[in-house]
């Protein structure tokens, strides 16, 4: 009989991929075993495979990602009659660890049957449930889990060593009998009686509710009550940031505007906050000032049955003070929290790492930020790469990422914040440690970002030093051009590219401050092409935060001070002034971000301060009409002039068609000198990234000018600085000697 030797490669463990495997090999009367190993699952097998192979990957369990299936003949002694599930190999860390999944419908209805399982918050099975969340260390098994202290009870064993059943070698499994429970406790005393319904009848009441989910705490409480939202904002001190929300399928078509892109988006299995646009049915305190409304639906069974006792939509934010990472532990909560929620929803599995909630749009789609439900998952490297030697990337300070590249994959770690704030701090170290384990990654070289002084380069710059190793220093901005593409699988030799780089800020050579840029390059290099014409950042990281600065010297360049006198009384103009012409504590910059936060500030959009970032630029583009002007920016010697934008303001154009009129010129400027590129055959395709092209609107408009050229922008891997540690690591493989 044929004897053959089945490789399957990519996330195949903890999916129930063996069980999988046995049932397919059972129905063709196949004989010989499976098992995990340090490379992914193996099967000897003997027989007529017939479609055998095809199926593995065709038919693969719901959270399974299949990269390879290698079949080879072979030749085995030890094959009994019929098939089995055999112990697993050596541990390793060549395939991967399966990212947290939202409740699959067969747990869904369980919850909602009349089952052993009815009513319990932590049902899970193959196909859902807490994997990274819940990890220790490898190999993944029960024992190195949060969940090693819940002894299965005789029917939870009896279904995970049953291979025909979904829940064999499900390491969360538990059940009411023997795994965690759940209460409300409030002053530190838990309440008696059922805590889902006692927390519902709370939450109607007006309540803020602190709720433990996967990676973390959230805040809640009722999204139509107008006085509760503000009182969480004044307890939480965030003033204006959207908050997100949580609602049951059935509730969507109520609050948002739904197409079928951010339907499929909603129901993946990483359940992320999708951002739509709102239908205006909830107060405006929920999201001011902006159009779209970020929601998910319940990914777990704790918050399915909360929903559903509820019957309305929730405000789920993170549970923290702004600023600061997610509580992750009761005793942290209760110390942190106590200030902001009336009441705690609780349970005593603990959360081994905190985990934010991924933000996805669907139209046009893009992650905005990369975590549960997303990582540790890896991505392919592009052709040329196959044989990169393993990098380590540090990411920047803001929205702060890691990459290590191995084996021709890449595991782009969770978004971990802003890398001043002490837990964040642990966290970003955190994950090195945990990337490092869970890749067996041992970097024969250490990117970072040009800035010597964000802590993630100096991180780098020091975990370098003690290896030996390589350190390579990347500009900001190649480095987003590199993750544009490598996402799009971009061969290393595929030629040069037209990369429009918009975002807030990035240091150029000779400290320089970059933002607005057309870039000519590859991985391994690129050259300045054209870029908004610089304007001093009045104050330095001020300039980020209070926009009045940026309209003052945006105003000043096209020569209206007189109506930058009008519209900013109370600013001290004559000292920002001051400060400009002599150029201290005043760096030049050609940012698109900060051009957004000028034209907010003349429009009136938060001119002062800004009370989180990105939120004058959020307000304009939902300020936007659906058509307006669109201007001719000049282009001299490569810098693009925005002052045009600003007469528009003197002449008296609406608010709305001012905005339009930003975006659609900025788009169409950089779009022109981007085709130029690609008529000239200079450049092969043009590349849309950074930052500022989560913004739908000027994302839209740009491809649209570019509509009869090939693009490349960033679905999967944020075009921010979440995406920028890929970057990194690809042009640190493309410039090392060695390689």
């Amino acid at each position: 009989m044929q004897a053959w030797q089945i490789r399957v490669r990519g996330q195949v463990q903890g999916v129930g991929f063996r069980p999988f495997v046995w049932q397919l090999a059972q129905a063709r009367g196949l004989r010989g075993v499976v098992l995990n190993d340090a490379e992914g699952v193996l099967i000897r097998v003997a027989g007529d495979l017939g479609d055998f192979a095809a199926a593995l990957r065709d038919q693969a369990p719901p959270l399974a990602r299949v990269d390879a299936v290698e079949v080879a003949a072979a030749v085995f002694a030890d094959l009994s009659e019929g098939f089995r599930i055999v112990a697993s190999g050596g541990a390793g860390a060549e395939t991967r660890v399966t990212p947290d999944a939202a409740t699959c419908p067969a747990c869904l209805a369980e919850i909602r049957g009349e089952g052993r399982r009815r009513g319990y918050a932590f049902t899970n099975c193959t196909h859902c449930g807490p994997r990274f969340t819940i990890l220790e260390g490898l190999p993944y098994d029960r024992a190195r889990t949060t969940m090693a202290p819940f002894a299965m009870c005789p029917a939870c064993r009896a279904e995970y060593e049953d291979p025909a059943d979904r829940r064999f070698h499900a390491q969360p499994i538990a059940c009411p009998d023997c795994g965690p429970r759940l209460w409300l406790e409030a002053g530190g005393i838990e309440i008696a009686g059922e805590a889902i319904a006692i927390a519902a009848a709370r939450l109607k009441a007006g309540e803020i509710l602190a709720v433990k989910g996967l990676g973390g705490f959230h805040l809640a409480c009722d999204a139509v009550n107008a006085e509760a939202v503000d009182r969480l904002r004044a307890r939480k001190r965030r003033p204006a940031k959207p908050f997100a929300l949580m609602a049951r399928e059935g509730d969507l078509d109520r609050i948002v505007s739904v197409s079928p892109a951010a339907l499929a988006a909603l129901r993946d299995p990483a359940a992320p906050i999708v951002l739509m646009p709102g239908r205006g049915a909830l107060p405006e305190t929920v999201a001011p000032g902006v159009a779209e409304l970020g929601v998910m639906l319940p990914s777990t069974p704790l918050h399915h049955l909360l929903l559903d006792a509820f019957g309305g939509v929730l405000v789920m934010t993170s549970g923290n003070l702004s600023g600061a990472p997610q509580v992750i532990g009761n005793a942290e909560a209760r110390d942190t929290l106590s200030a902001f929620a009336d009441a705690f929803l609780m349970h005593d599995r603990a959360i081994a790492r905190r985990l934010d909630d991924s933000v996805v749009r669907a139209d046009p789609p893009m992650v905005l930020r990369r975590a549960r439900g997303q990582v540790p998952g890896t991505v392919p490297l592009p052709p040329g790469f196959e044989t990169a030697p393993p990098v380590l990337a540090c990411g920047g300070q803001m929205k702060a990422a890691i990459c290590l590249i191995k084996n021709g994959q890449a595991l782009l770690s969770q978004h971990l914040g802003e890398l001043d704030e002490a837990l964040t701090w642990e966290a970003f170290l955190q994950a090195d440690a945990d990337c490092a384990a869970l890749f067996d990654h041992h970097p024969q070289a250490v990117a970072v970002d040009l800035h010597p002084d964000f802590r993630a380069s100096r991180h780098g710059a020091a975990r370098a030093g003690a290896l030996g190793v390589p350190l390579i220093a990347v500009q900001h901005h190649h480095a987003h051009l590199a993750a544009c593409l490598g996402e799009n699988l971009w061969p290393r030799d595929g030629g040069k590219v037209a990369a429009i780089v918009l975002d807030g800020l990035g240091l150029g050579p000779e400290d320089t401050v970059w933002g607005g840029e057309l870039l000519l390059g590859d991985y391994k290099g690129f050259e300045r092409i054209a870029w908004l014409r610089p304007a001093p950042l009045i104050g330095g990281d001020r300039a980020q935060i209070e926009p009045w600065r940026n309209a003052l010297v945006r105003l000043d360049a096209a020569g209206l001070s007189d109506l930058a006198d009008r519209l900013f009384p109370e600013a001290p103009r004559d000292l920002a002034r001051q400060i400009a012409a002599k150029a201290i504590n005043a760096p030049l910059s050609s940012s698109a971000g900060r051009l957004f936060d000028a034209v907010a500030a003349c429009l009136g959009l938060c001119p002062m301060r800004q009370s989180y970032e990105g939120e004058a630029a959020m307000r304009l583009e939902s300020l936007a009409a659906e058509t307006g002007p669109v201007l001719d920016l000049p282009c001299v010697d490569g810098a693009i002039d925005p002052a045009p934008l600003f007469q528009l303001l003197a002449a008296g154009e609406r608010p709305d068609r001012v905005a339009y009129a930003l975006h659609a010129s900025l788009a169409r400027a950089f779009a022109a000198q981007a085709a130029q590129l690609i008529d000239s055959g200079r450049a092969e395709a043009v590349a849309l990234t950074g930052g500022c092209f989560q913004n739908s609107r000027i994302a839209t408009m740009t491809r649209k000018c570019l509509a009869d050229q090939r693009i490349l922008t960033q679905c999967s891997i944020p075009a921010n600085d979440g995406g920028l540690a890929l970057g990194q690591a690809l042009v640190a493989v493309a410039k090392l000697e060695s390689f």
